[in-house]
Formats: structure tokens, C-alpha cells, sequence
């Protein structure tokens, strides 16, 4: 077996992932986050596109094929829940989770894990097909769509836990719900806008459209990402 292809498709996927990574990480300087947790976060989003691959596999098994919309809804709210247990499993529950701004931090870098192999997948499709160009095509574009789709989706989730990190346990339960399903909403406009109703109706350069709404929202994210950097602990309120 050629093994050029998969080494190929794990460098296209995984460095720029690594690359998004950094940047968001020399975003929280002053308190970084212990190399370890951040490690384990983003191998455990690796292997959330595992466990998404099966429950989609299962959804689609029951979901008639006729009903479009709600595939892609459900394909996007299983992805985004899959992301929120990477981080809570490899990050939400460890000792270096005591800020804010840590939510953010943590469920963006389980969503680069997770856009590192799924892209890589992508990647090698077009690969093993003999489609070189293709493949380097659908990298770049991955990078600057659908990898910050899942920063964005995954980066408001952790907004939504970091806005009650010093709340009642009931209050974050309630807040990390709204916060998933905000993401999938998110997520299922960007998939729909691709797969069915922009994309095919727009110019041909509405996929960049697309794209540039991603970006302006992302730079909307970072805005948000500064104000969570300075909230604080109420005086005389512990954390929950």
C-alpha cells in the first residue's frame, strides 16, 4: 500500500490545523494553558470525528433520505456535541480549567483537532483518486472555511460556558445547551449555504461569500474572546 497519500493528506490537514492552533493560543498569553491538557483536547476532537462518522452513519440509517434540511441539521448537531465531550472529557474536568476564558480556549482547540483529521480524510479522497491538484484545492479551501466553521461553532459554545463559568451548576447546564445549539445552527446554515441553496444559486464565486461570513464572524469571536479574557470571580462566590 502507498502510504505517500496518507502521509501527504495528514501534513495537509493536521499543520494548518496546528497553525489556527497557535494563533488562538498566543491569544491567552498571560495564562497559557498546560501543553498536556491542550495535547489531549486536540487528539480527543481527532477522535470525535470517529465517533461522529458512526452516530451520522446511524442517523442516516433511520432519517428518510428525502428529508435534506433535517440530515444536515442533525449531521451538524452531532458533530458539535461530539466536540463539547472531546473537551470536556480531555479538559473540562482537570485541574487547569479555572478560568473563563479556558472554555474558549479548550473547545476551539477540540474543534482543530477535529477539522486536523476530517480534512485530512477529505484530502485523501481526492488523493487516492489521483487527483493531486484537487487535493491541494480542497486543503486550502478547508483551511480558510471549514476549519474556522468549527473554530466558530465550538469557539461560541465555550462563550457560552465561560459567560457562567462562576454560575450555579443548573445555570451552566442551561447555558452549554444554548450554546450547542446556537453551534448547530451555525453549523447547518454554513452546510446548507454549501451543499444545497447558495452555492448552486450564487455566482461562481459564492462559496467565497460564504467564506467571508465565516471570517467576519470569527472576527467577531476574537472581540468577544477579549471581553471573557477579563471577567473575573465575583468576590465571595466560589466556583462551581
Amino acid at each position: 500500500m502507498d502510504i505517500l497519500p496518507i502521509i501527504l493528506s495528514a501534513i495537509g490537514g493536521i499543520v494548518p490545523a496546528i497553525f489556527w492552533l497557535i494563533f488562538w493560543l498566543q491569544e491567552d498569553r498571560i495564562h497559557p494553558e498546560p501543553k498536556k491538557v491542550i495535547a489531549i483536547a486536540f487528539v480527543l476532537g481527532m477522535f470525535a470525528v470517529v465517533t461522529s462518522y458512526h452516530a451520522e452513519k446511524l442517523a442516516e440509517s433511520i432519517i428518510p433520505a428525502s428529508i435534506v434540511l433535517y440530515t444536515i441539521i442533525v449531521y451538524a448537531g452531532i458533530e458539535e456535541f461530539f466536540k463539547y465531550v472531546a473537551a470536556y472529557i480531555g479538559a473540562f474536568k482537570r485541574k487547569a480549567f479555572d478560568e473563563p476564558i479556558d472554555a474558549v480556549i479548550y473547545m476551539i482547540t477540540a474543534a482543530l483537532g477535529f477539522a486536523a483529521l476530517e480534512n485530512s480524510f477529505f484530502i485523501i479522497t481526492d488523493l487516492l483518486n489521483g487527483d493531486v491538484v484537487g487535493g491541494v484545492i480542497t486543503g486550502n479551501l478547508r483551511f480558510i472555511g471549514a476549519s474556522l466553521l468549527h473554530v466558530l461553532a465550538s469557539g461560541v459554545v465555550g462563550v457560552f460556558i465561560a459567560i457562567t463559568f462562576y454560575k450555579s451548576r443548573a445555570i451552566k447546564i442551561l447555558s452549554t445547551i444554548a450554546g450547542l445549539f446556537v453551534a448547530t445552527v451555525l453549523h447547518t446554515l454554513f452546510n446548507y449555504a454549501l451543499l444545497e441553496d447558495l452555492f448552486r444559486n450564487m455566482t461562481q464565486y459564492g462559496i467565497f461569500v460564504v467564506f467571508g461570513i465565516v471570517w467576519l464572524s470569527i472576527l467577531l469571536l476574537l472581540v468577544i474572546f477579549e471581553k471573557v479574557k477579563r471577567f473575573k470571580n465575583p468576590k465571595g462566590l466560589d466556583v462551581i
